[in-house]
């Protein structure tokens, strides 16, 4: 089949040039999009025109935006005005983030997400649409529409990892952003998505964005080690909605020994201890390039659209290196038979 694939960087990658020279990159190997989320560092907007005015054919997402940190109206006049920058190559991307985030830097209650990402997804695409906006803290005021011309062709991308906000990427997305989710439990999931929207008011098409966290070196155990200290970070550092996500695809107890193999946790000096290699062989595409091209065969089966996450701080001969082995259309020098990924039984997703 022929592959579809993307590029997505972690919140914790903050070297503005080094972003912006992988996204001109991606561009010219025939990347299909080029993920940038929203933490705590770099604002991806002002980036993300910076890219648009160097790039040609690449999409460009906000992969993700906190629906705690602008307002609908915020965030639709962000998506509008990067839809006329970028030419109509702007995907919005939506998420309710974590509580970490929510409280301890937008000081705001991290409560009911689903709903709060439910609402922010409804107004917002109202306003592309060119309606009113809706008010829910001000009633009387006169509601204003967007002052530039509709773009509800916008796609909204969610990404959801718990049972309430799968339901809402289900019912009202354009596309699905899951991080950190087992290659081999990606189908089922998938799957669960489909079936929800089907029986839903928008049976539309649903993409599904998804892939693992990617690193190419010469030295395959010095990437395997690359991956496996970004993972052993998500999975200690950043809040519990990743370890409670992974712990439910069937992997709690190896979540439980990476969390207890790094009481000082670092995005790059993480450790992933040997009865918890399976998290790594399910979250991660790491080794040579070859190696890499074979691991991402199973992916091209699992997702429409496979994003591979670059972990952060690496040096640029990796970050070249592992666009170059996962471009698509690539594949091994030496092709092994491609055999069906193992189906784990569907237990739902965790969390919010």
């Amino acid at each position: 089949m022929t592959s579809r694939r993307g590029v997505a960087l972690t919140p914790m990658e903050t070297r503005r040039d080094v972003i912006v020279r992988t996204a001109v990159l991606a561009d010219e190997l025939g990347y299909e999009i080029f993920a940038l989320p929203e933490a705590w560092g770099l604002d991806p907007a002002p980036v993300l025109t910076e890219i648009a005015l160097r790039t040609a054919r690449i999409h460009l997402a906000s992969g993700i935006l906190s629906v705690w940190g602008r307002t609908p109206a915020t965030l639709a006049m962000t998506a509008a005005t990067l839809h006329q920058v970028c030419g109509g190559r702007y995907v919005l991307g939506l998420g309710a983030s974590t509580k970490a985030l929510a409280e301890g830097f937008h000081d705001t209650a991290f409560e009911h997400p689903a709903a709060k990402l439910r609402d922010v997804v409804t107004k917002v695409r109202a306003l592309l649409a060119g309606q009113p906006a809706q008010l829910s803290h001000a009633p009387g005021a006169r509601p204003l529409r967007l002052g530039q011309p509709p773009a509800p062709e916008v796609p909204i991308w969610v990404a959801a990892l718990g049972p309430h906000t799968i339901r809402v990427a289900a019912e009202l997305a354009d596309g699905w952003i899951p991080a950190l989710v087992a290659r081999d439990y990606l189908p089922g999931w998938a799957a669960r998505l489909r079936q929800i929207r089907e029986a839903g008011p928008h049976a539309g098409p649903l993409t599904v964005a998804a892939g693992p966290l990617t690193a190419v070196d010469e030295n395959a155990d010095a990437a395997r080690g690359i991956a496996a200290g970004c993972i052993a970070w998500y999975l200690s550092a950043m809040g519990e909605v990743y370890a409670r996500s992974v712990s439910g695809q069937g992997f709690a107890a190896q979540v439980q020994a990476i969390i207890a193999a790094n009481p000082h946790p670092s995005p790059r000096r993480g450790t992933v201890p040997s009865g918890a290699q399976v998290v790594l062989d399910q979250l991660a595409a790491c080794g040579t390039g070859d190696q890499v091209r074979e691991q991402l065969q199973p992916w091209d089966h699992a997702a429409d659209i496979v994003t591979i996450l670059l972990p952060p701080g690496m040096p640029w001969h990796n970050i070249e290196a592992t666009l170059q082995a996962a471009a698509p259309g690539t594949r091994p020098h030496s092709m092994i038979a491609e055999s069906p990924a193992v189906q784990r039984p569907f237990a739902g997703p965790q969390g919010p």
